[in-house]
């Protein structure tokens, strides 16, 4: 019997862009993906679907950007609208991990990498995303 799982696509939600990560196939490490940039919702929910068959992937986690009290917004609602919208059309079952700190970690690595302002902002998607997975891959 194979130790590997199905991979985990990790998802962090914006408005612009998606931060994109997936795990190995023991499900010990996070590597990030190129952002998908947003166009329409039919057409990120295709390209999405179509990473989670080209990688294999058995379940969706998906940043959850609660306030830090740990109350839901709006933004959390507008994640789970999403979140059920590729669901239904992936088949794949979702699941939410606390997103809280994940951009100012993956902002402050960043900016003690020094690399560019320019190229800081798109590379801060796919670090969350990376941050959100490795999190979640750890608390197994």
């Amino acid at each position: 019997m194979s130790a590997e799982k199905p991979r985990i696509l990790a998802l962090d939600l914006g408005k612009r862009r998606i931060g994109l990560a997936v795990s190995d196939p023991l499900r010990i490490t996070a590597q990030g993906l190129p952002n998908l940039e947003r166009t329409r919702k039919r057409d990120d929910l295709a390209a999405l679907a179509r990473l989670a068959e080209e990688y294999e992937v058995g379940l969706i986690l998906m940043g959850n950007p609660v306030n830090m009290g740990g109350a839901e917004g709006r933004q959390s609602a507008w994640v789970r609208e999403f979140a059920a919208a590729f669901e239904k059309q992936s088949g794949l079952p979702i699941q939410f991990w606390d997103e809280r700190l994940t951009t100012v970690e993956a902002q402050r690595v960043l900016r003690s990498s020094g690399i560019s302002i320019e190229k800081r902002a798109a590379a801060v998607d796919r670090l969350s995303a990376v941050i959100l997975l490795q999190s979640y891959l750890d608390s197994l």
